[in-house]
């Protein structure tokens, strides 16, 4: 079966390697990006029964408020990008000026333009991991940011 060109872009999936993130503006590279989720608590209401001969009250679960996302961020420590990006950020927590800035995620198709964009809202750092240190290992050092944000849109490009 014979596929278009413009049939494969449409109807088949995009890979998660082609990705990049945005911080205020800037570009900064990461390896990893987790916690893009859009959820809600819920509710539960008891109705009493209305019907005639209805047993017992009426069951409905209803949402309720948006859960504040947690979005996890992994990149290998680069010396200028990781204390000027990261750890001046967090820094901002600690003195109590926290600066909330918008993060954009887009996901890109093989020429690098954007197709789907996650957009995490007034975004701030609550956690920042040091990478882990091993004399026995060769790996690259890796850094981890956790922030917490009032909002995830999606928008298609």
């Amino acid at each position: 079966m014979a596929l278009s060109r413009e049939s494969i872009r449409s109807d088949y999936p995009l890979p998660v390697y082609n990705y990049r993130v945005e911080i205020g503006g800037d570009t900064v590279s990461f390896s990893e990006v987790s916690g893009l989720t859009i959820a809600y608590e819920t509710t539960t209401f008891l109705e009493s029964p209305t019907a005639r001969g209805a047993v017992g009250p009426n069951m409905m679960i209803m949402p309720a408020q948006a859960v504040a996302p947690t979005i996890t961020l992994r990149k290998g420590l680069v010396r200028r990008t990781s204390v000027e990006h990261l750890y001046r950020w967090i820094s901002t927590v600690r003195i109590n000026q926290v600066e909330k800035k918008d993060l954009f995620v887009r996901l890109c198709d093989e020429k690098g333009d954007a197709v789907i964009t996650w957009k995490i809202g007034n975004a701030f750092p609550v956690r920042l991991d040091a990478p882990t240190f091993d004399a026995n290992s060769n790996d690259a050092a890796i850094e981890t940011i956790e922030l917490k944000a009032d909002y995830i849109m999606i928008e298609e490009a």
